[in-house]
């Protein structure tokens, strides 16, 4: 179960994971809609998420060849806990950073 969990809370796969809510995205439209993400990290990620089978890769046979990312059933299942997370973070964030303020002063 740990390796499950440390995937989906690693720093960047919950990203991808809601960026391709949308649906299917190619590789550097994906790399826009997450800011700070390098390509070598992105590649990563979708390679663990594509293992893992929370999303799928599609490869065209075009030149140059068009690959595409969208995500599995499995992976559309993570959409809305991955969305609470966010919320919840985002609705926490200050009262975090007053904490972490007080215990940087204390130490």
């Amino acid at each position: 179960m740990r390796d499950v969990l440390d995937r989906v809370g690693d720093k960047w796969s919950l990203l991808v994971i809601v960026t391709l809510q949308g649906g299917r995205l190619r590789f550097s439209e994906l790399q826009r809609h997450i800011p700070g993400i390098s390509q070598r990290m992105l590649t990563l990620t979708v390679r663990q998420l594509e293992r893992d089978g929370l999303l799928v890769r599609t490869v065209h046979a075009e030149v140059p060849p068009r690959v595409e990312y969208d995500l599995t059933e499995t992976g559309r299942t993570l959409i809305e806990p991955s969305r609470a997370l966010a919320e919840w973070a985002i609705a926490h964030y200050a009262s975090i950073e007053r904490a972490r303020e007080r215990y940087d002063a204390k130490a």
